[in-house]
């Protein structure tokens, strides 16, 4: 009877680990065309992303770019092209204006193909502290898992989030137990580019 229970129970976890995959692979299967609709309409450019230009009927004007420290990057007949802190819509538009000069009614084409400018960093008593990057967003708690999780000797409950630069820094307050039992969830903050979450 004891090896039957032994049979049982690992059927069981078997199972568990079985369906367990099971959906993660639908859920990568339902969120990657949604995670490309997301990146393609509203994501918005960050130095270190790279991007490819093309321009209908002109060979000469197809390439991949990368987005420069300094936010911008260079195509051929328009100069230097803003596209940090804007869609890729936005850059494509500005790009068809400045090609007028020189091509009648252009027709531009602009694909973010990588977002590795987007990233956050978890530090502290996690895991595996370090740069992760977003594709296109990550909540705390979601980039606490990418960084494996807290260690035994995090104080949870007194995580952070530093935003911004200089003066403009501010800190925005993290407690997990409320988090996990689902009290005051708005402390789970979608992330922003250049966040650092400190677990002490």
């Amino acid at each position: 009877m004891a090896g039957n229970n032994i049979y049982s129970m690992s059927n069981v976890i078997m199972f568990r680990r079985i369906l367990g995959l099971s959906a993660v692979a639908l859920g990568l299967a339902i969120s990657a065309p949604a995670l490309a609709q997301g990146v393609a309409a509203e994501y918005k450019l960050h130095a270190g992303d790279k991007i490819e230009i093309s321009v209908w009927k002109e060979p000469d004007l197809q390439r991949s770019v990368n987005v420069r420290p300094d936010g911008r990057f260079s195509f051929p007949l328009t100069g230097d092209v803003v596209a940090a802190g804007r869609s890729v819509e936005e850059v494509r538009g500005d790009i068809e204006n400045r090609l007028k000069k020189y091509i009648p009614e252009p027709v531009v084409t602009v694909t973010a193909v990588e977002t590795g400018g987007n990233r956050v960093y978890v530090i502290g008593q996690v895991a595996r502290p370090g740069m992760f990057v977003m594709n296109p967003e990550l909540n705390v708690l979601q980039a606490l898992t990418l960084a494996g999780g807290p260690t035994p000797f995090a104080k949870l409950d007194s995580i952070s989030v530093l935003r911004g630069t200089g003066t403009a820094q501010k800190t925005l307050s993290f407690r997990y137990s409320q988090v996990v039992e689902g009290k005051s969830l708005a402390q789970n903050i979608t992330l922003e580019s250049g966040d650092v979450v400190v677990v002490p």
